[in-house]
């Protein structure tokens, strides 16, 4: 089942005795955890009924002893385990008189109790027999990391969840300045909403007005001048970086220019070139694609080779490793080694 359709299945009152959420993708997780600890048992109930655990601070037993209670005023009760990665899960196997009584209880759940495993940042393993109970006897979902391609498509469509539009271009530029984060990029869009009139379309202006995206001084216009070696322009970008740190930390500005380049570098190595291909070998958007191109162009494979180096150097030399300059003056010089 998917994000939406287990939230749809909760919203209709459609539960199962045993949840495990797990997967690289916090984001789903804590949505649907989220939705379960807010939103089965209302406020009056949640007192008796609802338990909240961490799993760092527990382990199996006190959880199952927690879900064999019965509700008190309620149909049910809801057991809750945030970072449930961290927990002490115990044997998986059958102790010496053959009773394991961890599978005691998945196999045969309270039906009154909603058990809530939110496991984050990995995948529970699913050769145990703890993870074969669950699935058999609740639900398993796997929140799975989404490739960079696959951003701007997720952006459009929670935007549109929200009674909202976003452009290509807008979808596009955010995925590439915020990453795939989608925690962050949901939490940016939130705050971005409430400045627009329900409707209405977002555009790049939205972003650049909201978001705190220069529009002719980010890291975006800093890649497209350097695919064009229009040292002018790199360098009015670079003052502009200098002057407003905050806005733009050189952290963030190298690792999107490590990014693109590395798929500059991809982009040398790629033989079938069509947008559709390059679309998905590059994980980008097709309206980047032109960039790429572009930069592949100006860039030798060996020049490609040369920059990523240099960007890996200035990293270190930007956290103080063997140098003691500001940030302006080491994107100054870095500038001028990638460009010449």
């Amino acid at each position: 089942m998917t994000a939406p359709e287990i939230l749809k299945d909760l919203k209709n009152r459609k539960f199962k005795p045993i949840y495990l959420l797990h997967g690289e993708e916090p984001y789903f997780i804590d949505v649907i955890g989220n939705y379960i600890e807010h939103n089965l048992l209302t406020d009056a109930e949640k007192g008796f009924n609802q338990t909240v655990l961490y799993g760092k601070d527990t382990d199996i037993m006190t959880v199952l002893n927690a879900a064999k209670r019965y509700p008190m005023m309620s149909d049910y009760q809801v057991i809750m385990v945030k970072e449930a990665q961290d927990m002490k899960w115990g044997k998986d196997d059958d102790d010496k008189k053959g009773i394991n009584p961890v599978l005691s209880y998945l196999e045969n759940p309270l039906p009154s109790t909603i058990l809530v495993f939110c496991y984050k940042y990995g995948k529970f393993d699913k050769r145990k027999k703890t993870y074969k109970a669950i699935d058999k006897n609740g639900l398993v979902f796997e929140s799975a990391a989404l490739y960079d391609s696959k951003i701007p498509g997720w952006i459009e469509d929670y935007v549109k969840a929200k009674q909202y539009k976003v452009n290509q271009q807008a979808s596009a530029m955010l995925s590439e300045y915020l990453g795939n984060d989608l925690s962050k990029i949901a939490n940016e869009l939130d705050k971005l909403m409430l400045n627009i009139p329900k409707g209405e379309e977002i555009n790049l202006k939205h972003i650049q007005d909201n978001i705190g995206i220069s529009k002719e001084y980010n890291v975006f216009e800093l890649q497209s001048a350097l695919t064009r070696k229009d040292a002018y322009k790199v360098n009015q970008i670079v003052n502009y970086f200098e002057a407003n740190p905050k806005a733009n930390p050189i952290v963030l500005v190298l690792g999107n220019l490590n990014n693109f380049f590395s798929k500059v570098l991809a982009y040398h190595y790629v033989k079938d070139k069509t947008p559709q291909n390059l679309t998905r070998e590059l994980g980008v958007s097709p309206y980047f694609l032109k960039d790429y191109e572009q930069a592949a162009r100006g860039y030798s494979l060996g020049k490609v080779f040369q920059v990523i180096s240099y960007l890996r150097e200035y990293d270190l030399k930007s956290k103080g490793v063997e140098a003691n300059l500001s940030a302006g003056e080491l994107m100054r010089e870095l500038m001028f080694k990638i460009l010449h």
